[in-house]
Formats: structure tokens, C-alpha cells, sequence
């Protein structure tokens, strides 16, 4: 008896049978078979059929597997037969991709990204449903880039039984270019100021050139440009600002377009007065205000106030208030163009930490960000150091990107949720250049902040000039076994004409180190060091040389950084000192004092633009205990101080010319760096040096300069260019007008 016929669905087959047969005649089921059965174990088929022995035939149970098994998307047709009390489903499985080929979309990380993005591969089930969503979904993915009426054909061959090669053919469509971009309304802002906000702009001039706006329509962006427009509004006081939704008008026969915003700017409003209305006693009034950076008076600024409710909630969840809410009020005056901004802070409860999880890190060892973490499970939440366990884990330059969120489990307790991105920590870096002292210059390193994604640095570095050739290795624990205590060593040797002479030095050093608060840390190093001078250009130089030296030094010391990213911080400060006392043991003898600062500071708020103060500066005296080489002395001059000066050539002489160094130095830069794009990493900046040496007074040679540079975080690496000029040089000085380096990240 044959109960469901080829291509008749399972419940026609139930109503035939059960049209020809009574109940009283269905037969009794002994024995389940499956024929043609290879996605699916006999075992799995029994939990899908549910086909009961020994008991007579159901004809609705039979229905019902055979859309279950449908349900599992391996076969394109199902029947089932009955003999002798013998139950056989037949099953016509559909082919395997084998081979799957998308061709005419791109190549490398394109293809990569678009693999992700379709959720088809080899291995796969052929169905015609999945295979029409995908080539939906390309076409959406292509509209999305900005290539419309593109053109997906599929095509199939069969290279087994069963088994199919499945390409995709991409005819890639037109891109619409935004020819003209009309913002109606518009008086307050500049158009270029409104265009730096929104993801689809009118092509500019040289739109193809790297850098400039090529006018390319992001359809999936469109609707949200309007919001950006109105916040842009809102920043500059314009509470009442209205921005239209866009409407775009395309040519199909060229795909050019033209994009309209109407604008409605209003009024202009400016701050009348701030207050605080704090639901819980839970600490003074006033001192919660004085976080508050929006002045009375001032032009309202909607971001300005989004800091301003940052501030209040970290203000708050310092005191282990993990889930405060800010919620502003604004009460505003159309006649006299005033608003009043009050501020509600609910506090909630105060919590504990119950876990870290960490995600995100696909190289990284957990415990390698968890160490940075400055909260562990059963500390009280402190919100100052969510953002502050944020920026070390940043400052290791391990990762790109940084998140850590709160995730309630009770009233009382809470985990952290930390997500990262990891960066690209290895680096092969070269540099080229040149010098009128130097000459030619190159270098070479290779380098790893997270070997293995367990956090240990290692780097072998190699430079070559003219005049010099070193050769370096170190290796760098910051956290030995998870402890507060780091390790660093290094091996070197280098060869450099000095000008007058020749030095030849082989040395190694030990460093270790304690962390004592989140930012600070204690270190304590040993240097041994050969070294040899020879070649000598001006004769009196034998005056302060007694040959072939050795240093044996112990160099405590201490740092400080809390700044927030690893190549570009807009916050904080980097402050280190260190005394190195040479003599214990070795030739040497003389005690080295030295220090840096570094700070750096957004100025965005004030300026509404993304520009960065930063300020360096270096200061050293020596004291001179029995025997101090004169190659132990301060130099100045070359791109890591007083830059428009060869390296080294800023340096006190005797009468006979001889360059004999400095005792006591002090330099320092300031700097004004500016994002040239949003997307880019790429900073301009304009600084300007000064700096003083001496032999017995630090202001016996002063020297200064000024230049622009452009720092880069290119896909190739670390680009930076230094176009520096000296603005004092005297008869007789060494000077420098560019500077170029290039690393390699990989």
C-alpha cells in the first residue's frame, strides 16, 4: 500500500488513504525504514517521524513528519509506503555547494567581508529560498556602497551526484554621485561646516583625489543625516531648529542626483541659569554643581550639556551609585531667547561588582585586559574607574577600541561587561631620511606590544646612517604573573661618528617595576655599559678622554600616565623622573638627574573643533662625581627636541672647538593638533621648540624653531612628516628642514 505518491503533499496522501481505507482496515506498524537517507542519523529520524510501534498506523502522525522533515531544509521531496506492516519514507535530498563563487565584487578584504555577511558557504545545503536571500543580499550590501541596479545572476553545474559548483555573476551597478547638495534655510551655519556631519555631501571639485568628498550616495545613511543636522543646530543654541527629511532627485540616465535639506533654523538661545535637584541627600549640594562646565550667559550647547550629565553621573556613581540617571529639563524662553537647564539626578542604590567578562578579544588572553581592570569581583562600584580602567587598557595600544558596560544582576550587585577591538599590535617599521650631517638615513624594527595576545613586548631594532649603525633587542613584562610588578630588559650596540669622533658602546639593562596607584609607577634599574672612543677629528678631544670606559649605573625612578589613547591622546598628562647614580662598580662616576613632562588637552569644547594642546618638555643636570664621558653629557637638536637642528648639534664647545656637551638642559615644545578628518586619523599640527644647554650655566645656548608636521595612522603604518624651520641658528650650527618616518603595523 502505497500511501503518499511522488510530488503529492502529505496531506493530500492523507485524505487519498484515508478516502480508500476505513480505520478498522490501517494497518499495524512493525518497523520504520528510511531510504536515501544520508544529512540525518536513523537515530534523529525517529525523534522527527515520532512513529509509534506495534500500534496502528496514524495517518495524521504521518502527515505531520513528513512536513517536520521538510522543516529540516535538506530534501526536496518526502513519500512514504506501507507493506506488510513496514513503514518507508523515501527522501530525494538536495545537492551540496561544493564550490561557491562570487565573482565581480571585489577581492581580499571585500570578498572576506562579504563571505561574513551572507551566511553561505561551502558545505552548505543547496536551497533555492537561501540562494534567492542571498543574492537579495548582495544586491543590498552593493545599494548600500552606492552601486545601484546591480545586476546578480546565479549559475549552477553539477560536478558529482548531488553536488553542485554554485557562482554568482556580479554585474555591479551605476553609482549616484550627489551633483548638488541644497540646504534651504540656511544662514547660521556654513555649508562645509554642515557637510563635515553628514555622511552624504555634494561631490566636490577634485572629488576623485584621496581626501576630498567624491559624492557617492550612502542611501542607508540619508535619513539619518537630518539628525545630525538638527544636533549640529543644537550645538551652535538652535533648540528650535527643524530639519526636513531629505529629498533626493535622481537622473537614472546619467545617476547624478541633486539632495535637498529645509531647514528651519529658529531661535538662538543662550544659558539664564543651571540648577540641580538631587533626589537623595547623599552628598553636599553644591559640590555636585561645581562639576558642571556649562557657564550662565554662555550659548547653549547640546553637547556641552551631554558632558555635563557624564559628569554628574560620574560624580554620583563614584560613591557606588552604578545605575545614576540624569535627566535634564530644558525651560525655555522664545521672548527673550533664554533656557533654563535643570538637571534631575536619581542616585538608585549603591552596588558591588559580582564579575568582569570580558569579550571581544580573539588573540588577547583574558586576563590580559582583566589586569587592567582597576575593579575586581566584590569591590563597590566606583565610576571614575569604569573610565579610567577604559583609558589603561586603551594606553597599552593593543586595541582600537574599548567599551565597559554595566549589566545589573540584583539590586545590589552588578557585572562589567568589558568589549574590545583589538588593534594590530606588531609592527614592522622603516624610516628613511635625510640630513646634512647624517646623510642618508634609514631604520628597520619589528615589533610585537602582545606576543602571543599575552601582553609582552618584544622588538629588534635596527638603524643606519652615514655616520651610525645600532642594533637593539628588549623584551618588556608589564605585569609578571598578573602582579603589579613589571620587567625590562635590553641588549644593544651601537657605532656612531659623533661629529669628531668615533663611539663604539655595547651595553644591557635590567628594569623593574611596581605599580602603586592606578597611574604610578616605581621602577629600579641596572645599566652596564662598554664603551670605546676613537677616530678623533680635532686632537684636543684626548684632553677629556681616558680610553675605553665602562658604566655601571642604578636608575630608580618614576612614572605617571593617566592620558586616554595610545597615539593621539586628547587628555591627561605623562609625567616620569629618574636619577641614574654611575659608579658602582665601572670607570664612570657622576650622578644624572632627569625628568618629563607631557600634557595634553582637547580644546574642542571651546573651539568646536577637533584641535589638541600638547605640551613636552625636558630638563636634566648632571653632577659630575670623579669621571663623567663626555658621550654621557646632554646634546640637543633633532626630531625628539629641539627639532631644525641636526640630532645632537646643540652642544656647549671649549675654545678649541671641542663639542664637549652639556651639564644641565632644559627644552620644551608646544604644540596645536588638528583632525583633518573624522574618519581618518590623520592630525596636522603647528609647534614650536625652545630649548637651553650649558656647561655651568643652562642658558649659555639657547635655541628655538617652529614647523608644521603631518602625523598619519595610515593602513601601511605610522606615517609622520616634520617640516621644521630654525629660527636662531648661529654661524657654524647644523640644520634640518624635513623629517620623514614610516611604520609598518601589521
Amino acid at each position: 500500500m502505497k500511501l503518499t505518491p511522488k510530488f503529492m503533499s502529505s496531506i493530500a496522501a492523507a485524505i487519498a488513504i484515508s478516502a480508500n481505507l476505513n480505520a478498522a482496515d490501517l494497518p499495524i506498524i512493525k518497523e520504520v525504514k528510511y531510504e536515501n537517507l544520508n544529512y540525518i542519523s536513523p537515530l534523529i529520524a525517529n525523534e522527527i517521524a515520532k512513529i509509534k510501534l506495534n500500534e496502528q498506523l496514524d495517518l495524521n502522525r504521518v502527515d505531520q513528519s513528513i512536513q517536520d522533515f521538510y522543516k529540516q531544509g535538506y530534501f526536496q521531496d518526502i513519500w512514504v509506503t506501507e507493506e506488510n506492516g513496514v513503514l518507508t519514507y523515501h527522501f530525494v535530498e538536495k545537492p551540496i555547494i561544493a564550490s561557491l563563487i562570487i565573482s565581480g565584487y571585489g577581492a581580499g578584504k571585500e570578498q572576506a567581508t562579504l563571505n561574513k555577511e551572507l551566511g553561505l558557504k561551502k558545505g552548505d545545503v543547496y536551497d533555492e529560498i537561501k540562494i534567492a536571500n542571498t543574492r537579495k543580499r548582495i544586491i543590498e550590501l552593493l545599494e548600500k556602497q552606492g552601486f545601484y541596479d546591480t545586476i546578480v545572476e546565479v549559475k549552477t553545474e553539477t560536478i558529482a551526484p548531488k553536488v553542485l559548483k554554485v557562482t554568482f555573476e556580479i554585474n555591479k551597478g551605476e553609482e549616484i554621485i550627489i551633483k548638488k547638495a541644497n540646504y534651504y534655510g540656511r544662514e547660521s551655519i556654513w555649508t562645509s561646516r554642515i557637510e563635515s556631519v553628514t555622511a552624504n555631501k555634494e561631490k566636490d571639485f577634485i572629488g576623485w583625489m584621496w581626501g576630498f568628498n567624491n559624492g557617492k550616495l550612502q542611501i542607508n545613511e540619508i535619513e539619518a543625516d537630518a539628525a545630525r543636522i538638527r544636533d549640529l543646530y543644537m550645538q551652535k543654541g538652535y533648540l528650535d531648529a527643524e530639519v526636513s527629511s531629505p529629498f533626493l532627485r535622481t537622473d537614472f540616465t546619467t545617476y547624478e542626483a541633486e539632495l535637498d535639506f529645509y531647514i528651519n533654523e529658529g531661535k538662538k538661545y543662550r544659558v539664564s541659569s543651571i540648577d540641580v535637584v538631587l533626589e537623595e541627600d547623599i552628598m553636599p549640594l553644591e559640590e555636585l554643581k561645581e562639576v558642571i562646565k556649562t557657564k550662565e550667559g554662555k550659548i547653549f550647547n547640546i553637547n556641552k550639556m551631554r558632558a555635563d550629565m557624564e559628569e554628574l553621573k560620574y560624580k554620583v556613581g563614584d560613591l557606588g551609585y552604578a545605575f545614576t540617571r540624569v535627566n535634564p529639563d530644558l525651560d525655555k524662553n522664545p521672548d527673550t531667547g533664554e533656557v533654563r537647564i535643570i538637571y534631575y539626578v536619581q542616585p538608585g542604590r549603591k552596588v558591588k561588582v559580582r564579575d568582569v567578562l570580558i569579550s571581544g578579544n580573539s588573540k588577547t588572553i583574558d586576563r590580559v585586559i582583566r589586569r587592567n581592570v582597576l575593579l575586581a569581583p566584590g569591590d563597590e562600584y566606583k565610576m571614575g574607574k569604569i573610565r579610567d580602567s577604559k583609558n589603561a587598557i586603551m594606553r597599552t595600544g593593543n586595541f582600537d577600541n574599548v567599551t565597559i558596560e554595566e549589566r545589573r544582576v540584583d539590586e545590589e550587585h552588578i557585572d562589567l561587561l568589558v568589549n574590545v577591538k583589538e588593534a594590530k599590535t606588531g609592527e614592522f617599521t622603516f624610516g628613511v631620511g635625510y640630513g646634512s650631517y647624517d646623510g642618508a638615513m634609514g631604520s628597520i624594527s619589528i615589533k610585537d606590544r602582545n606576543i602571543f595576545g599575552s601582553g609582552l613586548t618584544a622588538g629588534l631594532y635596527f638603524d643606519k646612517s652615514e655616520v651610525s649603525t645600532s642594533y637593539r633587542l628588549n623584551l618588556y613584562n608589564p605585569a609578571i604573573l598578573d602582579s603589579d610588578y613589571s620587567l625590562a630588559t635590553d641588549v644593544y650596540r651601537t657605532d656612531y661618528y659623533d661629529y669628531d669622533y668615533r663611539e663604539i658602546s655595547t651595553g644591557f639593562s635590567l628594569v623593574g617595576g611596581k605599580r602603586v596607584w592606578d597611574q604610578l609607577d616605581l621602577t629600579l634599574g641596572y645599566t652596564f655599559q662598554e664603551s670605546r672612543l676613537s677616530e678623533f677629528e680635532n686632537p684636543f678631544y684626548l684632553l677629556y678622554y681616558r680610553g675605553k670606559y665602562t658604566k655601571s649605573s642604578v636608575i630608580p625612578g618614576l612614572s605617571f600616565d593617566n592620558t586616554d589613547a595610545y597615539f593621539f591622546p586628547k587628555s591627561g598628562i605623562r609625567v616620569a623622573a629618574n636619577v641614574e647614580f654611575a659608579g658602582i662598580g665601572g670607570d664612570a662616576e657622576f650622578t644624572k638627574y632627569y625628568g618629563s613632562f607631557n600634557y595634553y588637552k582637547s580644546v574642542e569644547d571651546w573651539v568646536d573643533i577637533d584641535l589638541i594642546f600638547r605640551y613636552r618638555a625636558r630638563a636634566g643636570y648632571i653632577n659630575d662625581g670623579g669621571y663623567l664621558p663626555m658621550s654621557e653629557k646632554f646634546y640637543l637638536g633633532g626630531i625628539s627636541s629641539v627639532r631644525g637642528y641636526q640630532s645632537r648639534s646643540i652642544t656647549p664647545k671649549d675654545e678649541y672647538g671641542v663639542r664637549i656637551g652639556g651639564k644641565q638642559m632644559f627644552y620644551n615644545t608646544a604644540e596645536l593638533s588638528y583632525g583633518l578628518f573624522e574618519t581618518v586619523q590623520m592630525r596636522l599640527n603647528a609647534f614650536f621648540d625652545y630649548g637651553m644647554i650649558g656647561e655651568n650655566d643652562i642658558s649659555e645656548i639657547t635655541r628655538y624653531s617652529a614647523g608644521v608636521g603631518i602625523e598619519w595612522v595610515s593602513p601601511i603604518g605610522v606615517i609622520n612628516f616634520v617640516f621644521p624651520r630654525a629660527l636662531n641658528d648661529k654661524t657654524g650650527d647644523e640644520t634640518s628642514s624635513f623629517e620623514f618616518t614610516m611604520g609598518q603595523r601589521f
